[in-house]
């Protein structure tokens, strides 16, 4: 029997009840969080407004919301806006090991198809998020380290997004296969867009959420897919990972645990592999009270994939041409942490990337390899800070705050989402955030996920 079998019989069957309190929190949480970055990146985020306005363009029948922006347009299309919105301030969730952001693609695909559905209530959308978060995270656990150039979170999200469209369509599990077998057909994702600073690393996960629901509306429809879509003689991990995964790991204890359990919120809008070293950077400057112009270096360790990908070519991470490249810059956001002793939304923006103090601490940050580290490990970091008064300050950090082992507490998640609303493109009221937060840290015991869209489109 394919895997894909075990997962659509999982998504037909699986009830709210089913399901263990500590994923129900993590759940609310991702949603909370995800809904939050959406608003923010509707006024933050080069592209949003090019893309909104694109998928506007096309019009279609008015089924669900693009949040912050307003207006509505076919599900999968709001779910494109959405989703590339949710990743496009790297800020959003993510699941370490799995190395998926599971929030960007599962939350607004989720959105979307209950608002095209109607009446979906709370325990339906949190079984749904689960579902599909659960799904992508476990096929990207069971891979063997992928091959350079793949980017997990599209490539997976595909398959998780059509997972919980399928189960708010109330498909069977011989459809819901199809959906999967349908969205294999779709799966993609790079990571070329990181390298070259362009906008497409935020819509791959806009497409996967988009595709996810195609899928399942395509099997709605009658459509078949592939029926070995994981397993068959040229199935997902034959093709994409030349046979090498680990069934354990893919169908264990399926329906018992959850991997939305595990994931990271974080406490900086930038790539996960700099978070340990702001970590580090923040904590020795506010313990020691260092001032900017009482620094003569930082000099960062790190392992040999996060080198490349936040580390080099340096004067390019030191100085950089736009938004996304400061968003994996080791030299801007460290040099950030240094000089203004925080590192937030406001400091991801094309005005905020030319200051003439950020830009000049980053020239003295240096990148170094650290050939005692996982090389495919990105977290590990050593950060070391000379004075030019010859003092010396180290500290490594292996797991950075915000990590299921160094939780953000949910007083700080909730100031996060208060933040990323302020930043909405269309200022919501106070009493709108008030009680969607309240909503969603209830969310099992609201009747229709509509009043809660309502609130922020």
């Amino acid at each position: 029997m394919d895997a894909s079998q075990a997962f659509a019989n999982n998504v037909a069957n699986l009830k709210f009840e089913d399901i263990p309190d500590d994923a129900v929190r993590a759940a609310k949480i991702s949603i909370l969080d995800t809904l939050g970055i959406i608003l923010a990146a509707s006024s933050l985020a080069t592209g949003s407004r090019e893309l909104v306005d694109f998928v506007k363009e096309g019009g279609g029948k008015e089924e669900s919301s693009i949040l912050g922006f307003g207006g509505k347009v076919p599900s999968y299309m709001a779910a494109l806006a959405n989703g590339a919105m949710a990743h496009s301030l790297d800020y959003d969730d993510v699941h370490e090991s799995a190395q998926v952001h599971a929030g960007v693609t599962i939350v607004p695909g989720s959105l979307a198809v209950a608002e095209r559905v109607g009446k979906v209530d709370g325990k339906q959308f949190i079984t749904a998020v689960v579902l599909g978060a659960d799904f992508a995270c476990r096929l990207s656990l069971a891979a063997a380290p992928r091959p350079r150039g793949w980017q997990p979170t599209p490539v997976f999200g595909f398959f998780g997004v059509a997972a919980a469209a399928s189960k708010f369509l109330g498909l069977n599990a011989e459809t819901v296969q199809n959906a999967l077998g349908i969205a294999y057909s779709q799966a993609a994702g790079n990571a070329q867009p990181i390298t070259d600073a362009a906008l497409t690393k935020r819509t791959q996960a806009g497409f996967a959420a988009k595709g996810g629901i195609i899928s399942a509306l395509m099997a709605q429809k009658g459509i078949t897919g592939a029926t070995n879509s994981l397993e068959g003689e040229f199935g997902f991990y034959k093709v994409y990972w030349g046979g090498k995964y680990n069934r354990e790991v893919l169908t264990g204890d399926l329906g018992k645990r959850f991997e939305v359990s595990n994931l990271t919120f974080k406490p900086y809008p930038s790539g996960r592999s700099t978070h340990s070293s702001i970590d580090a950077t923040l904590a020795m400057v506010r313990e020691n009270d260092l001032k900017p112009q009482d620094i003569e270096s930082i000099t960062v360790s790190k392992s040999a994939i996060a080198v490349k990908v936040v580390g080099s070519p340096i004067e390019r991470k030191r100085r950089p041409e736009n938004v996304v490249d400061a968003q994996f810059s080791l030299p801007y956001t460290i040099a950030t942490a240094a000089v203004k002793r925080r590192v937030g939304l406001g400091d991801f923006t094309p005005e905020a990337i030319r200051d003439p103090a950020v830009l000049e601490m980053a020239q003295r940050v240096n990148v170094r390899l650290n050939p005692e580290f996982n090389p495919l490990d990105f977290h590990p970091g050593i950060t070391e800070i000379m004075t030019k008064g010859g003092k010396a300050f180290s500290m490594r950090v292996d797991v950075p705050y915000g990590n299921p082992e160094k939780p953000i507490p949910q007083e700080g998640l909730l100031q996060k989402f208060a933040e990323c609303a302020s930043y909405a493109i269309k200022p919501l009221p106070k009493k709108n955030l008030k009680r969607v937060v309240e909503m969603i840290m209830k969310l099992e015991d609201l009747e229709d996920m509509a009043s809660l869209v309502r609130l922020l489109s």
